[in-house]
């Protein structure tokens, strides 16, 4: 499992850090709809029961394959061309802002006013990955390195900002590294680029397809 590490840390979980032998990079902040924002703000989801131990190893293999053919359709692309990616995302494939940004993300802060703004750490006080999540492009978040050279994308689809969603990352270089959907701010849904399914999360823990407890998360 030790592939999907980085999807699981640079996937909209800001804040969600995950705990794992090797792999000690932190996420604060967040970029995923808060259910405890205002009630103007707060994102709509139903009331959603986590039973995922109570129901039956058909039914749980059921709700994967249907929540992976939602996010893998038949067109699907899981690895674009590197010079057409590249094209589509050229705004953004270097932050020129990016000492600002750094700084920023480097004292907390959240909201540069034009965009959400995360940042990952390693060891709790090295800044190895900043991202921005532009308001007026609000279906993009965007990671980068010290120098601010793109790292990665995040795609956002379905109802997003509201549950049920799911988003898909790619590398800079547009091949698709993970996926999740977002059933509620509680559960998410884990898959590989290739559609094998790695596990839902429910608030702080992970469980595999047999519901087994297979990883824990920090800062949920």
């Amino acid at each position: 499992m030790k592939k999907i590490f980085i999807g699981i840390l640079l996937f909209l979980f800001c804040g969600l850090g995950v705990n794992a032998e090797d792999m000690s990079i932190q996420a604060q902040n967040s970029f995923a709809p808060a259910a405890d924002k205002t009630e103007e703000s707060a994102p709509l989801q139903a009331e959603i029961t986590f039973d995922w131990f109570d129901i039956s190893q058909v039914k749980r293999e059921e709700i994967v394959e249907n929540y992976k053919n939602i996010i893998f359709a038949d067109n699907e692309v899981y690895k674009y061309k590197r010079k057409e990616f590249r094209k589509q995302y050229r705004d953004f494939l270097k932050d020129k802002d990016y000492k600002e940004h750094y700084r920023l993300a480097s004292n907390g802060v959240l909201d540069t006013g034009y965009a959400k703004l995360c940042a990952f750490f390693y060891k709790k006080d090295i800044l190895v990955i900043y991202a921005l999540q532009y308001k007026d492009r609000m279906k993009n978040a965007f990671y980068y390195d010290a120098f601010g050279h793109l790292k990665f994308v995040d795609v956002m689809e379905g109802n997003y900002p509201d549950f049920p969603y799911w988003s898909k990352q790619y590398t800079s270089n547009g091949k698709m590294i993970s996926a999740i959907y977002f059933v509620s701010k509680d559960i998410q849904y884990m898959y590989e680029p290739d559609g094998e399914f790695q596990g839902v999360w429910y608030k702080d823990k992970m469980f595999n397809i047999n519901a087994k407890q297979v990883l824990t998360r920090t800062n949920w």
